[in-house]
């Protein structure tokens, strides 16, 4: 579905506007979250073509892997731990263009170079992150991170 409407040559933010509704579409009235975020990872790696782009849900005091697409990945991060585990200590985005500068980063896959994250909160709860990695350094910036809060906060609805 994303494909076919997202033209070579647009902006990110362009990208984020096409998208954007057609995540909406994908989600609206479907129940299950496993279901919603694997096509939300699947729409976000058809349109960026991202190194890694996927889920860990909170669960038992951690976050366990859930859908991704990308080269295997960590399958439990600690609360705090690395960049994931960060985000959802800070109820907020992270964006590190370089992974080798942030203390305690967690390096599933060595060609990992950038990387943001952006938790899923329910009522001020974070139930969920959306991890993507890039193989490049400085691949996120803002626009990243407005329009994946927005994907995020469409996510929180089904949860």
């Amino acid at each position: 579905m994303a494909e076919e409407l997202i033209v070579k040559g647009q902006s990110k933010r362009e990208k984020y506007l096409v998208l954007l509704p057609q995540i909406k579409a994908l989600i609206e009235g479907e129940k299950d979250v496993i279901a919603n975020m694997a096509n939300v990872v699947a729409a976000l790696n058809q349109t960026f073509h991202f190194f890694w782009v996927g889920f860990y849900q909170v669960k038992e005091e951690v976050l366990v892997l859930g859908p991704f697409q990308g080269p295997v990945a960590c399958t439990r991060i600690q609360f705090g731990k690395g960049v994931c585990g960060t985000s959802w200590k800070e109820r907020q985005p992270v964006l590190v263009p370089d992974v080798n500068q942030f203390p305690g980063h967690i390096a599933c896959n060595s060609a990992s170079k950038s990387e943001i994250v952006v938790p899923v909160m329910i009522e001020g709860e974070v139930v969920a992150i959306l991890d993507i990695d890039s193989d490049e350094f400085d691949s996120f910036d803002a626009t990243d991170v407005i329009y994946l809060e927005r994907i995020c906060a469409l996510l929180a609805k089904t949860f």
